[in-house]
């Protein structure tokens, strides 16, 4: 008997075949999906900290910043200081930008609404409880690697760092 498809394996063609639908809707637009996407939540979500759009997007912020710098250049995007927090910026989309989201904006719903065609509400519930529990899955796995990295020898002789420091 054949064993089921990986999830892992699933998961990553789904979201290559979701990008690739965006990105041929985008090309006359000069828009990757990454930036599109980013568009479309500031337009939906105006005002956004930068911190506020990365967690919306499930992205990393230093990606998401990258992203943002990118728009930025061309006219599309801007940072604006918070009126009660100084420390903090406000993105939103300039004249061009919002002209821009406006008009490819239809393009997300349809993805969206491809995505979910033929789904109960009941089973898209389902569905993104248990996507939600794979990313967390995927963010406790990047978190122990990292530690792992931390803990990698100190020195060349073949323990690891915390054991080392441990014998000390």
């Amino acid at each position: 008997m054949a064993e089921p498809e990986p999830l892992s394996r699933i998961i990553g063609a789904t979201r290559r075949r979701i990008q690739q639908a965006v990105g041929r809707r985008l090309r006359a637009h000069r828009l990757n999906p990454q930036r599109f996407w980013v568009l479309v939540n500031l337009r939906e979500a105006p005002g956004s900290s930068l911190r506020e759009l990365a967690r919306r997007l499930r992205m990393d912020e230093p990606t998401a910043s990258r992203i943002v710098a990118g728009l930025a250049r061309r006219r599309l995007v801007r940072a604006r200081p918070d009126a009660v927090d100084r420390r903090r910026r406000n993105l939103e989309l300039t004249a061009e930008g919002r002209a821009l989201a406006n008009k490819v904006g239809p393009v997300a719903s349809e993805v969206r609404q491809a995505v979910e065609a033929g789904f109960t509400d009941e089973e898209k519930a389902t569905l993104r409880r248990l996507l939600g529990r794979v990313f967390e899955n995927m963010v406790a796995f990047e978190r122990r690697h990292a530690r792992e990295r931390r803990d990698e020898p100190a020195g060349g002789n073949g323990e690891p760092r915390a054991l080392a420091e441990d014998k000390a």
